[in-house]
């Protein structure tokens, strides 16, 4: 145990490395993370809050972005861990015809690279005319395969004798799912909302086709529009990161509990 504790200490450390580097790199000057990228050495005398001040102070754009992508997450977890748990839940408890069928589509669209499925989800969002908008970004991961099919394998471990006493007592099955089964999925739910979260808040790719004025860009293509060829601002880049991560941080930090208890229990049945 001891052995092991020590081996798992180490492991955290070494992915805590790059975020240490990603911290102490904020506050140097662009000068001197030209010259040496992002290391461990630490001159005191080159240390200094102004990344962090212009962020603050003059920045605008920055803190619309991070409003954006906080609209846009917020929406997404909501939305997807909603719709996909009523997909998941459906396909574990009920009997109806082409169930295996349309789980077998599930599991088919999980293996096609969304890279993929760009060009014609672009094309029908510029049918809709929804471009440039936050439900473009929104709308193809309202229902997430890979959230169904988690949300699927975790109701297949719900008690069902409890759906028949609620059938006795006369509630419907929008009452069933609602009153009984969506609060027993907890933990799946507080699992997949930081997964879920934590995809949205780092999509680059899909924002980056269908957003189109500065005034809806996410974090992700904000702070990719900083380097350029006529100048980088990394020391605004890096800084900007390291504010970027406290959201995701925070969601997990609230929600660790249920994380883990939604994903050692959501392929266990019975």
């Amino acid at each position: 145990m001891i052995l092991a504790n020590i081996a798992f200490g180490v492991i955290a450390l070494t992915a805590l490395f790059p975020i240490i580097a990603l911290l102490i790199s904020s506050f140097q000057p662009s000068s001197v993370l030209m010259r040496q990228g992002l290391s461990f050495s630490i001159d005191f005398s080159q240390l200094s809050f102004d990344n962090y001040k212009f962020i603050f102070t003059e920045a605008d754009n920055y803190w619309t972005w991070y409003a954006n992508s906080m609209i846009i997450s917020a929406i997404t977890i909501v939305t997807s861990v909603f719709f996909s748990a009523m997909v998941g839940y459906a396909l574990a408890v009920y009997e109806f015809k082409g169930k295996n069928l349309f789980f077998v589509c599930v599991l088919l669209i999980m293996l096609i690279p969304f890279e993929i499925l760009m060009l014609p989800l672009y094309e029908l969002m510029a049918a809709l005319r929804l471009t440039d908008t936050y439900i473009a970004v929104v709308l193809p991961l309202v229902v997430a395969p890979v959230a169904v099919f988690f949300f699927r394998q975790y109701a297949q471990g719900l008690p069902l004798e409890l759906m028949d006493a609620a059938r006795i007592d006369g509630s419907n099955e929008y009452g069933i799912f609602f009153k009984i089964m969506f609060p027993l999925m907890g933990p799946s739910l507080a699992a997949m909302a930081i997964l879920q979260g934590l995809a949205a808040w780092n999509n680059f790719l899909w924002p980056l086709l269908v957003l189109r004025s500065n005034d809806m860009f996410t974090l992700p293509i904000g702070l990719a529009t900083l380097l350029t060829p006529y100048g980088n601002n990394y020391d605004v880049l890096i800084a900007g990161s390291v504010i970027t991560i406290i959201p995701i941080v925070i969601l997990f930090i609230f929600f660790q509990k249920y994380f883990v208890a939604g994903l050692t229990s959501g392929g266990v049945k019975g």
